[in-house]
């Protein structure tokens, strides 16, 4: 038993091959206007990694494939990109789903003016990432008036009709405040609802946890608080193999700012690209994206760790 807690996230859960390639994430910047403790990619204002419009070019031409039914732009804060307009206007066509990752304080920030409604127009699905309804631990994460300025973002897509049940998506994101896992994601949702809208007035579409996988200032976080090996330990004694079978990494690729095609947004943070030759937007080759290997690491503990986790949320309900 104690040989089997210590193995590694390979030794436990064998080979992991990839799924036909459906969602193509696109991550634009490690550029952001806040510096959150909990950032996989340390992403800040003063950050300088983002993608040219050549890169974006090649991002339009795989979605046109019929075998990519979204595009899932993030980053950093991927609306204080210059083209995002344009990326998003060459992407728009039936049958493709457009969804943008927020921290939402990025949309009421200046020169943001017209964006959500632009993102409105366009029927763009939103994932806002909101670390918690308590004031007190959204300003531990991100920094003092986040918070008020979330919800004065939040307020806004309610007004444009986000979140109201009538085709446009507004998800919420919740991400521990600490080394430890996210409660049962239906659960958290109730809360969330019954502490925004009579507190706020806010309404959302869906409630999604994600576990914070130890890398980047995350990680840098917990071994200031020697709190690593417990954290991995947590991770490593929570591992569910049902989980495999819905991994984001095996129905979707993260393309970087770069250009190199990834398994997921954390192996982009651990410069871990994709096991395939010429793993790069331009040299995009759907055969062998859809039978290649996933490069796995012991980070994934991260995402198989209880009800597991993805960017879509939990993979299974919780206990």
């Amino acid at each position: 038993m104690e040989k089997r807690k210590n193995q590694s996230f390979a030794d436990r859960a064998g080979p992991i091959k990839s799924f036909p390639v459906t969602t193509l994430q696109a991550n634009l910047s490690r550029i952001c206007n806040l510096s959150c403790n909990h950032c996989h990619h340390a992403a800040s204002p003063g950050a300088k990694e983002i993608m040219p419009w050549e890169v974006m070019e090649g991002i339009i031409k795989v979605a046109e494939k019929a075998e990519i039914t979204t595009v899932d732009i993030t980053g950093g804060a991927p609306e204080l990109h210059p083209q995002l307009c344009s990326f998003i206007d060459r992407l728009c066509r039936p049958g493709l789903d457009l969804m943008l990752r927020t921290n939402l304080v990025a949309l009421v920030e200046p020169g943001q003016a017209g964006l959500a409604e632009y993102l409105r127009d366009k029927n763009v699905k939103l994932v806002a990432s909101l670390p918690c309804y308590m004031e007190e631990n959204v300003t531990a994460q991100r920094g003092d008036v986040t918070f008020n300025k979330s919800m004065t973002a939040l307020k806004k897509l309610n007004s444009l009709g986000y979140g109201k049940g009538n085709g446009l998506e507004l998800d919420l994101v919740y991400n521990p405040g600490g080394p430890f896992l996210p409660g049962r994601q239906e659960e958290l949702e109730a809360i969330y609802r019954r502490e925004l809208q009579p507190g706020h007035g806010i309404t959302f579409s869906r409630l999604l946890t994600l576990t914070n996988v130890p890398i980047g200032r995350f990680k840098d976080d917990l071994c200031r608080k020697g709190q690593l090996n417990q954290y991995l330990q947590l991770l490593r004694d929570s591992y569910n193999r049902a989980t495999l079978s819905g991994l984001m990494c095996r129905s979707q690729i993260t393309v970087g700012w770069d250009g190199i095609i990834y398994d997921c947004d954390f192996n982009l943070a651990l410069d871990l690209p994709a096991d395939v030759d010429k793993a790069h937007i331009t040299c995009f080759d759907s055969n062998k994206l859809n039978n290649r290997a996933i490069v796995a690491g012991d980070h994934c503990f991260g995402c198989t760790a209880g009800a597991g986790s993805s960017c879509a949320g939990a993979l299974e309900a919780g206990e």
